[in-house]
């Protein structure tokens, strides 16, 4: 009865070993966030009027022409067409004109152009410091490119986040120029 008892322990304890190392060898991406903002000298209800639409995305740089439909209702999509040809599907989950806050997700796109994947975002426009002009805060949640382990380096992490970064800062540093400028 003893080795009996021994045997099954033995394999309980190999068991859980074996459970725990496959569990950790096992482990995927993990789900990165992002979030930039900028602060522009406009009253909110002049950026939200240039960003709040849904269907109109030619505030941002890369972007050359958005066609969409169902406007700003939640399930509204929206295709943007980069100026490199490239396309972007997209739709809308969250939109609250009283907040100035929308949420969207990516739904299609080619990892070459944007290396995430399960992307989604929220754009928020406020008052800025002590009622002074706006602030906008552009916040992403998403995971790498290549979903297994041992991605290539155009597909890893570290791509992912430089490149949501690197999108957020410059769509928002051309957007507080554009408003600012007065075009």
């Amino acid at each position: 009865m003893r080795v009996v008892l021994k045997a099954l322990a033995a394999t309980v304890a190999l068991a859980i070993v074996t459970t725990a190392l496959t569990t950790a060898w096992a482990h995927g991406p993990t789900r990165r966030k992002v979030q930039q903002q900028v602060t522009i000298n406009a009253e909110p209800a002049k950026v939200w009027a240039a960003i709040g639409n849904f269907q109109d995305m030619g505030w941002l740089g890369p972007v050359a022409k958005t066609e969409g439909d169902k406007g700003n209702e939640i399930g509204a999509t929206r295709r943007l067409t980069l100026k490199t040809g490239a396309t972007i599907d997209e739709e809308l989950y969250k939109y609250d004109a009283e907040k100035m806050s929308y949420s969207y997700r990516i739904t299609a796109v080619d990892v070459k152009v944007l290396p995430v994947t399960n992307y989604s975002s929220t754009i928020t426009v406020s008052p800025g410091a002590d009622g002074k002009g706006s602030l906008v805060e552009w916040a992403g949640a998403f995971y790498r490119g290549y979903p297994n382990n041992d991605p290539p380096p155009e597909l890893n992490d570290e791509a992912a986040i430089a490149a949501v970064t690197g999108l957020y800062h410059d769509g928002l540093e051309g957007l507080k120029a554009k408003i600012e400028n007065g075009s």
